[in-house]
């Protein structure tokens, strides 16, 4: 899960994500929407593929990457449950009611 947070932590990574969720691409489709060098972008596909975020299919010379959505919504939803568990624990217990007297408070 490291992995998928380390690729998420970067607005590019972010962004080329994004731009994955409508269609596959390849790696220069989605580099010319970047103000960046094609060493750069590399490095970034590196990271998505390394959190396997992405799936990369080579096509003659192009390399074509789609969104594996799965693996991040995996990642997402292992989180709020840990986060969801931490905060359970946290959680005071739940205090009873005094006691009735005679129908009345003490």
């Amino acid at each position: 899960m490291n992995a998928v947070f380390k690729a998420l932590s970067d607005p590019t990574r972010r962004h080329v994500l994004e731009l994955l969720r409508d269609r596959p691409m390849t790696a220069g489709d989605l580099a010319d929407h970047f103000p960046v060098s094609k060493p750069t972008m590399s490095a970034h596909f590196a990271v998505l593929r390394e959190a396997d975020l992405v799936d990369v299919q080579k096509v003659g010379k192009a390399m074509i990457y789609r969104l594996k959505l799965s693996v991040l919504e995996d990642a997402l939803l292992g989180f709020v449950g840990a986060f969801s568990a931490v905060a359970d624990a946290a959680k005071p217990a739940p205090r009873e009611a005094p006691a009735l007297k005679n129908g009345t408070l003490p």
